[in-house]
């Protein structure tokens, strides 16, 4: 499911939808799901697009391999076909049962339905052994997360086997979890359907809900009537996962200040996430730039991706920076995140920025330091971090 608008992540969405955006110095948001995916051996895939989607058709396009050995693995783009009239898709499950023909072209034991805007690192197949193993009509991806979060995800009652009990969408006062004071249990929007569960209850059912939604329509009423279960995602192990990392690492990264601080997540010498794991490795296009090249400057704490240049007497400190990008003599980068083919000049400084693509900051220039001269610029969101949207590109493909 890749058709979210991402309204709250303004203005890294403005060209591009959310599962397109740079995330990390060289993946896209999307590049966690799809990795997922491969990894855990599922290799029939579609993707459902719908809003400013271009970006994203083209990164698949040019940075995936979108067909393997048999006609059974491919990534497939779709598109709304308005097989069903003339209308986009209405929520998560009315995308899925617009396009119910090519899930019935399968007719597959399981569906496995996952949205495309988070991140994490998931073994998908030890999900489809718990929802075997409890014979589940529907298993839900669950996870422990701050009640005062919980009012953005569907909040879960479960029995002690973990068969669900209860279900509230985006509740205004969501449920502890029992045992578990100041924490709740949500969705994480990640769904296993038994095939012939899924067509009844979109072919046959909810038929005079247009806007059809798995977590708002479906599964409110689904767990009364089916076999719907819980999977805990804390309780999976994950091959290559260090003592130090956050098993249950999950983030959706919604708005400006969770991006930001999902990024500084991946730093440190014990991060949160450690990306250097080469037994789940997060696959992403394979980027024809040279290596980075130090020429002086002092970096620490950070992550550099290729073709970069430093010069001498800059800094870079608590960042992460991704490809092509020039940093000329005693420019400072603190606590900030840029992206790919930026140029910064002599002597330019910022701090907690998120610089999108294609941008020049000029000799001197700060960003960062002054939000009343920041605000006549850039955009400024609530948190106080300032973004510098997306500057032009000579290139308008992988935008």
């Amino acid at each position: 499911m890749a058709g979210g608008k991402g309204e709250r992540l303004y203005p890294l969405t403005k060209e591009r939808s959310k599962p397109s955006v740079p995330f990390g110095g060289k993946y896209r948001i999307i590049d966690f799901v799809i990795s997922n995916f491969i990894n855990s051996g599922i290799h029939a895939n579609y993707i459902l697009v719908q809003y400013l989607s271009q970006s994203l058709i083209e990164y698949l396009r040019t940075s995936w391999r979108t067909q393997g050995l048999t006609k059974e693995q491919f990534i497939t783009v779709v598109p709304p076909q308005m097989r069903l009239g003339e209308i986009w898709y209405r929520g998560t499950a009315d995308a899925v049962r617009q396009n119910l023909n090519l899930i019935k072209d399968f007719a597959p034991d399981l569906v496995v339905i996952f949205g495309s805007d988070h991140i994490y690192r998931m073994d998908i197949r030890q999900m489809i052994d718990f929802h075997v193993k409890n014979k589940a009509d529907i298993t839900v991806a669950a996870n422990i997360v701050p009640t005062k979060q919980a009012k953005e995800f569907g909040v879960i009652s479960a029995n002690s086997k973990n068969k669900i009990v209860g279900f509230d969408e985006k509740p205004k006062k969501p449920k502890e979890a029992p045992g578990k004071k100041g924490k709740s249990y949500v969705s994480m929007g990640n769904y296993i359907f038994s095939y012939d569960t899924l067509i009844e209850l979109l072919q046959n059912e909810h038929l005079d809900i247009p806007g059809l939604d798995f977590g708002k329509n479906v599964l409110p009423k689904a767990f009364t009537t089916h076999n719907v279960f819980a999977y805990d995602f804390s309780s999976q192990k994950l091959p290559g996962v260090k003592n130090y990392e956050d098993n249950s690492y999950w983030q959706d990264v919604g708005n400006i200040e969770t991006f930001w601080q999902t990024h500084m997540d991946l730093l440190g010498a014990e991060p949160k996430v450690n990306l250097h794991n080469t037994r789940w490795p997060i696959h992403t296009s394979t980027k024809n730039s040279p290596p980075s090249k130090m020429l002086g400057g002092n970096i620490t704490n950070s992550q550099i991706s290729t073709g970069c240049v430093v010069h001498k007497n800059a800094k870079i400190i608590n960042s992460v920076i991704a490809s092509d990008i020039e940093i000329e003599e005693n420019v400072l980068i603190e606590d900030s995140i840029v992206m790919d083919s930026c140029i910064f000049k002599k002597g330019s400084k910022i701090k907690k920025t998120i610089v999108d693509r294609f941008n020049i900051i000029e000799a001197n220039e700060t960003v960062g330091h002054d939000s009343t001269q920041d605000a006549q610029k850039y955009f400024i969101d609530p948190s106080g971090i300032v973004v510098v949207p997306r500057g032009k590109s000579k290139f308008s493909l992988d935008d």
